[in-house]
């Protein structure tokens, strides 16, 4: 006797309903490159990070042209202070910090002597936990092409207070005023470093001696994503609503600096992207957005350096026609 197929009579279950897809989230190929490009980054800069912990090696001569080297004073320091003779000494006001540094630390300017006197010298001020090293492009790139003299200033991370850097900032201001023989000064700072220069120009009369200050992702709104922002002091004063950044939106009026900000729509330090925009009805300032990178290669970027260039060659009047080429745009 044959039997049939075992359950054979019995009708075949339903198959059980499909689940919708749930959306995930979407990561764009700009985003990705993006992300590659800050981890290459970050791998060589920890590579080049520790030729910039120690200061750039101070020059004994004085430029030919330095009005200090003409009033033919000995010592270096005594140089400057007979050169500032037609010049207010100092440019912080009574409100500086008392905790700064009293004595300026000796800070050499680099680059072509034979530069033209117009072109003022370019300082570079670097962000937190970081040193002079971030420039290395940036600077090949001024004092190749431009033929700028430029000047590194390394500032330590035990730093607890934006306003005491500052007014550390201003007195090297003073020091490459004094070795270059020039009234005003150019400053490019990324990131913390852009925000350390805003306040000397904006809060201690630092625009009397800056021409130009070109920021490179700096939060001049503050930012939501401050990594440890509970344990380092300088860095809560980054965030949004901090003092600092409620000091910096309180008017001011006369300032003779202008600014250039540049800012990537792929920087995941700033949140929201927008906040490392100027946005104060005082300040001369045009805000450059830079696409397909993030906040690490701005100062590296070979286009962001040479739109950089360009701005610091543009003359005074008409900055805000700025042109600018490669991965940057007017914003």
């Amino acid at each position: 006797m044959k039997l049939p197929p075992p359950l054979s009579f019995l009708p075949p279950l339903p198959s059980p309903p499909r689940l919708p897809r749930l959306p995930g989230p979407r990561l764009s190929s700009a985003l990705v490159g993006a992300t590659a490009l800050e981890l290459a980054v970050l791998a060589g800069h920890l590579i080049t990070y520790p030729l910039g912990l120690t200061p750039e090696r101070p020059e004994s001569p004085e430029h030919p042209e330095s009005r200090a080297g003409s009033a033919g004073s000995a010592g270096s320091a005594g140089s400057a202070g007979s050169a500032g003779s037609e010049r207010p000494e100092s440019p912080a006001r009574t409100d500086r910090p008392e905790n700064a540094p009293a004595r300026p630390l000796a800070l050499p300017v680099t680059g072509d002597p034979t530069a033209p006197a117009a072109a003022p010298p370019v300082v570079l001020l670097h962000g937190f936990i970081d040193n002079r090293s971030v420039f290395l492009v940036l600077r090949r790139a001024l004092t190749r092409h431009g033929h700028r003299r430029t000047a590194s200033l390394n500032y330590s991370p035990l730093t607890r207070d934006i306003r005491a850097a500052a007014a550390l900032l201003g007195r090297q201001v003073e020091a490459v005023r004094a070795r270059t023989g020039h009234d005003r000064v150019d400053i490019v700072g990324h990131s913390l470093g852009g925000l350390i220069a805003r306040y000397y120009v904006q809060r201690l009369g630092g625009d009397r001696r800056v021409r130009t200050l070109v920021t490179l992702g700096t939060p001049h709104g503050g930012t939501a994503v401050a990594p440890g922002a509970g344990l380092h002091p300088i860095v809560r004063q980054m965030r949004g609503g901090s003092p600092v950044i409620e000091e910096l939106r309180l008017p001011a009026p006369g300032c003779r600096t202008r600014f250039v900000s540049f800012w990537a729509e792929l920087d995941q330090v700033m949140v929201p992207v927008e906040t490392a925009c100027v946005d104060h009805p005082d300040l001369d300032a045009v805000n450059v957005r830079v696409t397909g990178i993030g906040h690490l290669a701005l100062p590296v970027h070979p286009a962001v350096a040479a739109a950089v260039r360009e701005v610091l060659e543009t003359p005074e009047t008409g900055e805000a026609d700025v042109p600018v080429t490669g991965a940057t745009s007017a914003a």
